[in-house]
């Protein structure tokens, strides 16, 4: 892969090639792309979703809508820092091309801005409930009727493919989504691999998938512009990751291992002298003990702690990743970056922690488990009537039902394939309130 072709400022229906050094320095095209993001109907909708917590009542406890945005900025340096070395490494990409290092800086932070933006409500927890509706609920009748591959894209509904699918999908006057610049697009494609066959390898890039059946071609179109390499020939595409996928990745296992362990501890369910000790750990070389010391509020030692972590990490990622390019241009760079961490040991045990004492809390246990059912009962009520109206055996309750969808979830002229997954969307476009408050309707709990 070549660093020019990677950095396309391509978009949906372009017929003639965008140059870098004629774009407009105060509209560039990749900062486009993060306000085309944060405009976005999808992106506000995180607001109300599941980071950690589900339904938290607690004001500073993070959503998917504040982890994005830490996760952006974070994105963000890490981007900008390995872009100013890329540049002074191949100085034709700015000398002939153009390009400046914020221009990677941009895109890392529009793709980390957007990188959850196709999660259910509920968290990772809600896409399980998903999946597990068509794999061993009601949903598993439609089995039969389905492809290998359609099949296994309901039965493992992947926030990734939902966000790709969100992001360019068109619609009557929007052909394209939101058109965001194909460098972009990339970067996004954590799982640049269908549904099937899964986890082919130990690569990173197999852990998942990252398109459904609907975005194939599209998302083949976008690979083959910025010359993303095929990793495997035949009818299952597959192809290599974006370099600066690997720096969105960073980004956010940066920010979920130091940020969900500060919400751990803001809620009593890590202690703080607990909590304090493994950051001191993983930052004991650049603390200032003396400043440390003076500070009287734990809030204050924690955003230290904080600041002095994440600073920590980025720096040593961006080492990572300068160290690789060669394999990660290769497409043979097989692990994350914070895999090859210098501090692997310290974000395994604050991981850890975190999975005991926060992830596997009561409270968000027992909020997951009314999340599947929530989940379950909503796809059931609104899966029977699209698939009935559409075969002409629709009851007067399913067409009643199908009157409180969006209009634009209303598609009943394609296949069941695209029913049943525009289904799965819809459920995944709900916020953690809306998904309680359409079940507590459906279910004659409230009026």
């Amino acid at each position: 892969m070549n660093w020019e072709q990677l950095l396309s400022l391509k978009r949906f229906g372009d017929t003639n090639k965008r140059l870098r050094k004629e774009q407009d320095e105060t509209r560039l095209g990749f900062e486009v792309d993060y306000d085309r993001v944060i405009f976005s109907s999808s992106f506000r909708s995180l607001q109300d979703k599941t980071q950690v917590i589900p339904l938290s009542k607690t004001d500073f406890i993070h959503t998917r809508l504040t982890h994005s945005l830490e996760v952006s900025v974070v994105g963000r340096s890490l981007g900008r820092i390995v872009g100013k070395q890329i540049l002074e490494k191949h100085p034709h990409l700015k000398e002939v091309h153009g390009y400046h290092y914020n221009d990677f800086g941009a895109i890392v932070a529009v793709a980390s801005l957007a990188h959850d933006i196709g999660n259910p409500p509920f968290g990772h927890s809600g896409e399980k409930a998903i999946g597990e509706y068509f794999k061993t609920g009601n949903g598993q009748k439609y089995k039969d009727q389905l492809s290998a591959k359609e099949y296994q894209d309901i039965i493992d509904f992947e926030g990734n493919a939902n966000g790709f699918k969100l992001l360019t999908e068109s619609r009557v006057g929007a052909e394209g989504g939101l058109r965001l610049s194909y460098a972009t697009l990339g970067t996004f494609m954590k799982y640049p691999k269908e549904s099937l066959p899964k986890k082919p390898t130990k690569h990173i890039a197999d852990k998942k998938f990252g398109f459904f059946q609907t975005e194939k071609k599209f998302f083949t179109e976008v690979a083959e512009e910025l010359g993303l390499l095929q990793t495997r020939d035949g009818k299952d595409i597959s192809f290599s990751r974006h370099p600066l996928t690997y720096l969105v990745e960073a980004a956010d296992d940066i920010c979920y291992t130091i940020i969900d362990f500060e919400d751990g501890i803001n809620l009593g369910l890590i202690s703080e002298d607990y909590a304090l000790e493994y950051l001191i750990k993983l930052v004991k070389d650049k603390i200032n003990t003396k400043k440390y010391n003076e500070m009287l509020y734990m809030q204050d030692r924690l955003s230290y702690l904080r600041a002095l972590a994440i600073n920590t990490l980025i720096t040593d990622a961006v080492a990572i990743f300068l160290e690789n390019e060669e394999a990660i241009l290769e497409g043979s760079f097989s692990v994350s970056l914070l895999d090859k961490s210098n501090y692997i040991a310290q974000i395994k045990d604050i991981i850890s922690l975190s999975i005991s004492k926060v992830y596997k809390s009561q409270e968000v246990i027992e909020k997951e488990i009314a999340g599947y059912k929530i989940i379950s009962d909503i796809l059931d009520v609104y899966a029977n009537a699209l698939v009935k109206t559409a075969d002409g055996t629709a009851s007067n309750y399913d067409k009643i039902i199908l009157q409180t969808l969006p209009e634009s979830y209303q598609k009943i002229n394609g296949s069941l394939y695209s029913i049943l997954l525009n289904t799965c969307c819809y459920v995944a476009s709900l916020s953690d309130s809306s998904a309680v408050h359409i079940h507590n309707k459906i279910m004659g709990k409230q009026l």
